[in-house]
């Protein structure tokens, strides 16, 4: 992160280098960026904005720097502006727009033919039909009512590791089934 200059439109146009006219401040921010950043970590969702959010609190603080009379309360000064400017951001933000971890799902692929849909439905609970009784339940229970493992072995008293192998020999069996072939 670099601290803020002052320049001038003459001191702009030449290539020396700029001087910062607070000494005082950029000793201020040397010593006090860490805790300050932390700070400003905690008010954002990602790092980034916390230094663009510290950056621009610091600048605020850089213009007003003749104005502060006890430089003994910076932080809760600096502390002040991050809030504000937080504050500021949040409020001016589109709402359409949030931030997440994931990328949301994609849309949906068009429908296929009903026809069709109606086939592989028909197909199926054939298939399911053939499956021996406990098993049916079980897949029944666990995919169409879509009750939990825990909540299926509740409701037919058993245990939930015989849920567990049943729906598994059950969904091997519809795997291998030749009339659901064409669905793979």
């Amino acid at each position: 992160m670099t601290t803020p200059v002052c320049t001038s439109a003459s001191n702009a146009a030449t290539p020396r280098a700029q001087t910062l006219a607070y000494p005082s401040f950029a000793s201020y921010v040397k010593a006090r960026q860490p805790v300050l950043l932390r700070t400003a970590r905690s008010l954002t969702a990602n790092p980034s904005d916390a230094e663009d959010l510290l950056q621009t609190a610091l600048t605020k603080t850089y213009v007003a720097w003749e104005r502060i009379e006890d430089h003994r309360a910076l932080d809760g000064y600096v502390r002040r502006a991050l809030l504000n400017t937080r504050t500021s951001q949040w409020r001016k933000r589109k709402v359409d727009e949030f931030a997440c971890d994931e990328l949301p799902e994609p849309e949906a692929p068009p429908a296929g033919d009903p026809a069709e849909q109606q086939a592989l439905h028909d197909a199926m609970w054939r298939a399911i039909m053939r499956l021996p009784a406990r098993q049916r339940a079980m897949v029944v229970l666990r995919y169409y009512e879509d009750l939990s493992e825990v909540q299926t072995a509740e409701v037919l008293g058993v245990s939930v590791g015989t849920v567990k192998s049943a729906v598994s020999r059950a969904l091997g069996k519809l795997r291998d089934d030749p009339e659901l072939g064409p669905v793979r």
